[in-house]
């Protein structure tokens, strides 16, 4: 495959571009614990896509994208309607939108498919995604989508920052958070629809959810995470474009989804305050140093009858001690807190200050 050929630079740009805005609204998601939206939208502009067609008899994509976007704003709103106006939680409601849009977009499919118009063939793409149907006009689409959501997030930055964090504390400063909220959920719709093309209402959500996700592992501070998603979700758009161009029979949609996860995975194991590797080496050191300092104030406990704390005691003192080994009279002994001579320890002075200050500590603790 010619990386620089026109065809496959249409595709990155638009793949990248498309990682990048799913990133940055993806992230707030996720914050908003709503993982689940992406999917129940993405499933929800299934029929949108093919009543567009019905009504039309075309398959422009600007259309069934903008049937897409309809159907998926009637399903955000039924979702947030089931949600205030009765006693149901919003994982019921998202699953309940989800599955019915979805069924019904899947029964227009299949009676558009029996249809006698062979103009119907190719839109069950939209199931999966097919990236290489991608055109310029597209990329400049969401290029176009993309400038208008950073221009929003900048704009309303603050009080999508607290209304995140605190709803109720962003009413009585006197925002307005139903449009704040309507705002971002709008775009949140818009790009998903724009992925659809690309990625499929199946995998949609992954690409939503992924970058975000393996971002929010990185940091705590908000802007961090939203610069961190995007440029995963980009880096997984060419990556997987690359990936995908080089070998044959391989969907796009699905191997970008793949690299997303693969950022995920990665970021779960080692990014420094969440990974799983961190978190292992940390409890590690903790529990060994739980072992020296128990060992340290068992030898406090000894060193106290004596006036001279650097009297010599026997290291068979310290055989029915659990705490007590070898390696842990040698790290003890590299900290200074401890002498050996042959089989004989005693505490230096640093030791036996060390030792009072944890045994006064969990006094108070106690």
């Amino acid at each position: 495959m010619n990386f620089t050929d026109y065809t496959f630079l249409v595709i990155a740009i638009g793949t990248a571009i498309l990682g990048a805005v799913c990133g940055m609204l993806g992230s707030f998601a996720v914050l908003r614990k709503q993982s689940l939206l992406g999917d129940a939208i993405s499933h929800a502009a299934l029929p949108g896509i093919a009543i567009a067609f019905l009504i039309t008899g075309a398959k422009e994509s600007n259309v069934l994208l903008l049937g897409a976007l309809i159907s998926g704003l009637v399903g955000t709103f039924w979702i947030r309607g089931i949600i205030t106006k009765t006693h149901l939680k919003s994982d019921t409601a998202l699953g309940l939108i989800l599955s019915l849009f979805f069924g019904f977009g899947m029964l227009l499919l299949t009676f558009i498919q029996k249809q006698p118009n062979a103009n119907q063939a190719g839109l069950d793409k939209y199931l999966f995604g097919q990236a290489a149907t991608l055109l310029i006009a597209d990329v400049y689409l969401m290029a176009i989508v993309t400038g208008l959501c950073l221009f929003v997030l900048l704009l309303f930055w603050k009080e999508f920052k607290i209304l995140l964090f605190d709803a109720d504390y962003t009413k009585t400063l006197g925002f307005n958070t139903k449009f704040i909220d309507v705002l971002i959920t709008s775009f949140i719709v818009l790009a998903i629809v724009l992925g659809l093309q690309t990625v499929g209402v199946v995998l949609m959500s992954a690409m939503l959810l992924a970058p975000a996700a393996a971002a929010r592992q990185w940091t705590n501070s908000l802007s961090t995470m939203v610069i961190l998603a995007a440029v995963f979700g980009a880096f997984s758009g060419v990556f997987g474009t690359v990936i995908s161009a080089s070998q044959n029979n391989l969907s796009t949609g699905p191997v970008i989804v793949i690299v997303a996860g693969v950022f995920v995975l990665v970021s779960f194991v080692f990014s420094p305050s969440r990974g799983l590797l961190f978190k292992q080496i940390r409890f590690m050191k903790n529990r060994r140093d739980l072992e020296l300092y128990k060992t340290l104030s068992f030898m406090h406990h000894i060193a106290e009858t004596h006036e001279d704390i650097s009297h010599p005691h026997s290291i068979k003192l310290l055989n029915n001690f659990q705490g007590f080994t070898r390696k842990t009279l040698q790290e003890l002994e590299e900290k200074n807190y401890i002498t050996i001579s042959g089989l004989n320890w005693s505490l230096t002075p640093e030791g036996f200050e060390k030792a009072s200050n944890l045994y006064n500590q969990n006094f108070k603790d106690e």
